[in-house]
Formats: C-alpha cells, structure tokens, sequence
C-alpha cells in the first residue's frame, strides 16, 4: 500500500497541469563531459497530474533475474514509445517543449517516454546509467520529470572517485542528465526508511537510448 501524497503548498492554486519557460533552467557541469540541468517546479499542478498518472497509466510490476534468483522489480513501471499517445496532453506538451529547447545541443527530439512509480519508500532502482543502445557509446540527454513526493536522485562517477551528489525531486521539478552523464556516471533512488510518500518519474529520451 503506497503511502499518501503530502500536497506543495507552492502548487496548491494551481488546479491544471502546465509548463514554466525553461529559460529559467540551472546547468551544473560534472566530471568528464557530463552536466545536469535542473528546473524545480517546472511543471505546475503537479499533485492533480500524480493522482491523474496514478490511476490512469496502466502499470505494471516486472520480475527481473539477479543472480541466481528472480526478483521483483521493486517500483511500478509503464512504458510509451515514440508515437504512443502519453497519458495526458502536459505530457505531450513537455516534451515537444524540451525537443525544441535541447534541438541544438541534443540534435534530435526526445521522442519516448518511460514511467516509473515509487510507492513509498521501500521501492528503488539501483545504481545505472542508460547505457542500453546509443548511450553507452554516445552523448545523449535523458529528461527527467517528477511528481509526487520529493525523493533525492543520487549520482556518482560510474568510476568512482568523486562524491555522491544529491537531487531532491519531486512536485514538479525537471532534471535532464547531458553530455556524457549516462556513459560515465551513474544514478539512483535509494530506499528510505522513513515515512516516504509516492512520486512517479516520466523520463523522456531520444531514439534509441533506454
């Protein structure tokens, strides 16, 4: 049973899901030709869109092989490739948004989207880069939004030596991981043992990286 989503006083007037110019977006460069770009509450009526996402996406739990035994996914999972309707026009909206912004740097448009749904804070994902395709050889970006209650998103060199950074989001708040982030570092959300509400992540990507 997910825990209940504590609401942002900062998103409480705004009934309907919309978009901030990204003109106020923050770039932080990494080692290795890797940076972040960071937005906090980029989308407005994120708590109307989380309760819209939670009922409306059709999720579903995975069981992956580690190691000698089957283990559940531990987070709910939907996925919308390129082409797929996304699961509410905001959605739509923010990625034909980000396409346009990014198209000098990025190239190409973001044109899939995955979903993940963190239900409290017993659901994780482990340390990764999205290195399935194109991103293990090539600089790529993969966006982040989240909504929901705010988890931190941890990042690390994929070779070690450096610190672990810490991102709380949540409510809203846009994250696109550049450069050469997903072949030389690497990200997690971390279980918590604290009493931790539900968020749910939409990472949009370009063809070809997953």
């Amino acid at each position: 049973m997910a825990a209940s989503l504590q609401g942002s006083l900062f998103d409480a007037a705004a009934e309907e899901a919309g978009l901030r110019p990204l003109t106020a977006v923050r770039r932080t460069p990494l080692a290795h030709g890797a940076w972040i770009d960071v937005l906090p509450g980029w989308l407005t009526g994120a708590d109307a869109l989380f309760a819209h996402l939670a009922h409306a996406v059709p999720w579903h739990a995975e069981r992956r092989q580690m190691y000698e035994r089957t283990v559940d996914v531990p987070r709910l999972l939907a996925s919308y490739r390129a082409g797929n309707p996304l699961p509410h026009p905001v959605l739509d909206a923010a990625r034909d948004r980000l396409s346009a912004h990014y198209a000098a740097e990025l190239g190409e448009p973001f044109v899939s989207a995955g979903l993940c749904f963190y239900r409290d804070g017993r659901d994780s994902v482990a340390w990764h880069g999205d290195r399935i395709g194109r991103g293990a050889t090539q600089n790529t970006m993969v966006a982040i939004v989240s909504v929901g209650q705010p988890r931190p998103l941890l990042l690390r060199p994929r070779d070690g030596g450096g610190p672990t950074l810490r991102w709380p989001l949540g409510h809203g708040d846009l994250i696109v991981m550049g450069g050469s982030c997903q072949r030389t570092w690497d990200h997690a959300i971390s279980k918590s043992r604290r009493a931790t509400g539900p968020r749910i992540s939409v990472q949009f990507r370009p063809r070809g990286v997953a």
